[in-house]
C-alpha cells in the first residue's frame, strides 16, 4: 500500500497557489491552500490553449477522442476554464439551450414558504470563509437561493434537501446562477439521481454498494467496519450527498469534480474507497480505533496526507473500480432491499456514468454547442505559439477591375437577369421593382469584438471572455 508523502506546499508564487488562495479569508485561508499541486505557468497555458480548442469544437471531440477528454480531466482542467467544461461535461450547457428563459420564470415566481425557510437558514453556512459568502446578504448568498428556490419549483416532489446547498455554493464559484441551476439539475438528475429524495433510499444502497466493494480493495478496513457493526451511512452519507465538497481540501475538491463530471458517480465510489483504505486499511492503523466512537472519529477526522491533492488523485485514478461493477452490485443490493424491505418508494431515473453516457442518452436532436470564440484574432494574424508569418492578400490587378467595372455598366440586364442579380445582390434592382429591406443580421464578432495582437496573446493568459469564466 502507498504511503501517503509528505510534499512541501507550493511556493507562494505559482499561478495556483495565488489563484487558489485569493478567495479565502480568515482561518480557512490556511487550511484549504495547504496542498497545492504546483503547475508551472508554461504548461498551464498550453492546458488552456488545448480546453480552448476542445470546448470550441465539443460535440466533435465527445463523439471521437472521449478518452482524451477523460485524461485531461484526470490532469485537472484549467482554472481559468473550469466553469465552461463542467457544464459542457455535464450536459448544463445544452440543457440551458433547450430552455431559454425557464431560470428566469422560475426566478421571478413565488417559491414554497416551507422550503425558503430552511433555504434561508442554510445560507450562511455554505464555505463562510469565501469571500463569496462571507456577508449575511451578499451576492454570493442571493444567488445561492435563487438557485436553490429554482430547484424546489422545477422539482416540487423532491423540494430542497441540505446537502444541495454547497453542491450549489461550489457551481456558483465558478459560473452565473443560471449556468449553476442547470448544472445543478444535472447532478440530482444524471449523476446522483435519488440522493435528494426525502426518503434517501438511493444513498442508502450505494453505501450497501461501498461496503460490498470495500471488501475487495480493503479487507483489513472492511472487516474492521464488520466487527464494529458500523452502518455506513455513518460516515459516506456527507461524502457522497456533497460529492466531498465540504470534506476535502479545497484543491482536492476541484480535481475530484473535474473527474466526476466526466466519468460519474464511479469517482466518488473510488475517493471514499481510498479514503477508508488509507484511514483503516493496516493493522497499526487500527490500534487507536478499538471501539465505534474511536472509528467513527478517525473517518471524521481524516489525516490531512491521504486527502493531499497529488497522492488522492493518483490513488483514485489507479483503483481498479468500473462502472461495471458498480451496476452489478447495485442489481445485488437493489435484490436484497427488495426482499427485507419491499419495493423502492422513489422511483429515480437510471444514473448515468458520466459525459459521455449523458450525451449519448440525449434525445435528439439536440442543439449544437458552437461558443463563441474566446479570443479573437486579425484574420490575418498568426495563432500563439506559430512560427508561420500572416499571408498577405491577393489583390486584384488595376486592369481586371476596370474590365470588370466596365463590363457590368455596359450590360443591361434582362428581366430575368435583374430577378436573379437582385436575389444575389450583385446589381441594384430596376426602377420599377421597389428594393426589399434587407433581413437585419447580427453583427460578426470579429466586427463587434476588440483585436487582440498575437504578441499580447502570447504574454497573457488564454482566459475566457464569456461572462461565466470570470469566477473564480
Amino acid at each position: 500500500m502507498r504511503n501517503p508523502p509528505q510534499t512541501p506546499a507550493a511556493p507562494a508564487g505559482t499561478a495556483l497557489q495565488r489563484e487558489a488562495a485569493l478567495y479565502w479569508v480568515g482561518q480557512e485561508k490556511g487550511r484549504k491552500c495547504d496542498r497545492l499541486e504546483e503547475v508551472p505557468l508554461e504548461v498551464l497555458r498550453q492546458r488552456e490553449s488545448k480546453w480552448l480548442d476542445m470546448l470550441n469544437n465539443w460535440d466533435k471531440w465527445m463523439a471521437k477522442k472521449h478518452k482524451k477528454i477523460r485524461l485531461r480531466c484526470q490532469k485537472g482542467i484549467p482554472p481559468s476554464l473550469r466553469g465552461r467544461a463542467w457544464q459542457y461535461l455535464s450536459g448544463g450547457k445544452v440543457k440551458l439551450q433547450q430552455n431559454p428563459g425557464k431560470f428566469d420564470e422560475l426566478d421571478m415566481a413565488p417559491g414554497d414558504s416551507k422550503w425558503l425557510d430552511v433555504i434561508e437558514r442554510d445560507l450562511h453556512r455554505q464555505f463562510p470563509f469565501h469571500e463569496m459568502f462571507v456577508s449575511r446578504g451578499g451576492h454570493g448568498q442571493q444567488d445561492l437561493f435563487r438557485v436553490l428556490k429554482a430547484y424546489t419549483l422545477y422539482r416540487p416532489e423532491e423540494g430542497y434537501c441540505q446537502a444541495q446547498a454547497p453542491i450549489a455554493a461550489v457551481l456558483l464559484m465558478h459560473m452565473p446562477a443560471e449556468q449553476a441551476f442547470w448544472c445543478l439539475v444535472q447532478i440530482c438528475e444524471k449523476y446522483l439521481p435519488g440522493y435528494y429524495s426525502e426518503k434517501l433510499e438511493a444513498i442508502q444502497l450505494d453505501g450497501e454498494i461501498l461496503f460490498s466493494l470495500l471488501q475487495k480493495v480493503s479487507p483489513v478496513a472492511h472487516k474492521h467496519l464488520s466487527r464494529q457493526k458500523i452502518d455506513p451511512l455513518l460516515y459516506m452519507t456527507e461524502w457522497f450527498m456533497c460529492a466531498f465538497a465540504r470534506t476535502l481540501p479545497w484543491s482536492s475538491v476541484l480535481r475530484v469534480w473535474d473527474m466526476f463530471f466526466c466519468e460519474g458517480v464511479k469517482i466518488i465510489f473510488r475517493v471514499g474507497l481510498v479514503l477508508l483504505k488509507h484511514a483503516l486499511g493496516s493493522p497499526e492503523k487500527l490500534k487507536a480505533c478499538q471501539g465505534q466512537y474511536e472509528t467513527i472519529e478517525r473517518l471524521r477526522s481524516l489525516s490531512p496526507k491521504i486527502m493531499q491533492e497529488a497522492f488522492l488523485v493518483q490513488e483514485v485514478i489507479e483503483l481498479p473500480v468500473t462502472e461495471r461493477q458498480i451496476e452489478r452490485e447495485h442489481l445485488i443490493q437493489l435484490r436484497r432491499w427488495q426482499e427485507t424491505r419491499g419495493e423502492l418508494q422513489c422511483c429515480s431515473p437510471p444514473r448515468l456514468h458520466g459525459a459521455k453516457a449523458i450525451l449519448e442518452a440525449e434525445p435528439g436532436p439536440r442543439p449544437s454547442l458552437q461558443p463563441s470564440p474566446s479570443i479573437r484574432l486579425p484574420p490575418d494574424a498568426p495563432l500563439p505559439g506559430s512560427k508561420s508569418k500572416p499571408k498577405p492578400p491577393k489583390q486584384i490587378p488595376k486592369e481586371q477591375q476596370k474590365q470588370k467595372a466596365s463590363g457590368q455598366l455596359d450590360k443591361t440586364p434582362t428581366p430575368g437577369q435583374a430577378k436573379m442579380a437582385i436575389a444575389g445582390g450583385d446589381a441594384c434592382p430596376p426602377q420599377d421593382v421597389p428594393p426589399k429591406d434587407p433581413v437585419p443580421q447580427d453583427p460578426s464578432p470579429q466586427d463587434s469584438a476588440p483585436q487582440v495582437s498575437a504578441h499580447h496573446c502570447s504574454q497573457e493568459s488564454l482566459v475566457s471572455q464569456e461572462s461565466e469564466d470570470t469566477y473564480l
